[in-house]
């Protein structure tokens, strides 16, 4: 489900998301099940030590296309994991947060204006999709892809390490 959650913007980057996931989190666990285990993330392109967010409008997402234009931003983002539930008991909280650092190509105003084109951008932090074709604006990513992609997979497991050993990623004995 996508909570329906008043997000916070203003703050330090790693503690907005961490807030953000968190609220998102505790709205899922509402609506969940008893022993569920509940999911909360968000994720925030930071630029010059401020938060982005997503853009509200082509005018806002130009900007914020021009102001990446090849330099370097950090992706962050962070994970609340609560649960398992009992009934009537408040889930226990997991959470950790994720960085990458991601360099832009230099964007001239034709990139610019096909990305806003496509409408990639929309409801997107930073006003792009590294998925799709936001690929294409850029150049470097240090750090975890998954992260920039709006879910950093390597936390999630280190969080709960029964997903990883789920998928099969740690060794068995046997």
């Amino acid at each position: 489900m996508v909570p329906d959650v008043e997000e916070i913007v203003e703050g330090d980057p790693e503690e907005v998301v961490l807030e953000n996931a968190r609220r998102k989190a505790i709205v899922g666990s509402e609506a969940a099940p008893p022993g569920s285990l509940v999911l909360g993330v968000d994720t925030e392109v930071v630029l010059d030590g401020r938060t982005l967010g997503k853009a509200a409008d082509r005018a806002a997402a130009r900007a914020r296309l021009q102001g990446l234009s090849a330099r370097i931003h950090t992706v962050i983002s962070a994970v609340v994991v609560l649960g398992p539930t009992a009934e009537g008991r408040r889930p226990a909280e997991r959470s950790g947060v994720s960085r990458s650092e991601v360099t832009f190509r230099h964007l001239d105003q034709a990139a610019i204006e096909s990305y806003l084109d496509s409408e990639d951008w929309r409801d997107r932090a930073g006003a792009y999709a590294i998925q799709g074709l936001g690929s294409t604006l850029v150049e470097r990513v240090e750090g975890e892809f998954s992260n920039v992609v709006g879910l950093p997979v390597r936390l999630l497991f280190d969080l709960v390490p029964e997903l990883r050993d789920a998928a099969g990623d740690s060794p068995r004995e046997g």
